[in-house]
């Protein structure tokens, strides 16, 4: 149970600082570098929270795939 609330809370974090990311990257103007590093940011976010939610549906003792399939 400890594991799923400390899973739970990094994804609480790291979604958090996928909105703090967002509304930065509306501010930024086209073609300002800081556009791709918050933009990597986010893809970067979006893998970790994909990796956590295949860790909460995971059966306890069975590893998910470290894969990402974005379309």
């Amino acid at each position: 149970m400890k594991n799923r609330r400390h899973t739970l809370l990094w994804m609480k974090d790291l979604l958090d600082h996928m909105a703090q990311c967002h509304d930065q990257l509306q501010w930024a103007g086209e073609g300002d570098p800081t556009q791709d590093y918050l933009a990597d940011s986010l893809l970067g976010d979006l893998v970790e929270c994909q990796r956590l939610c295949e860790e909460l549906k995971a059966p306890r003792g069975r590893r998910p795939s470290r894969s990402l399939a974005l379309s």
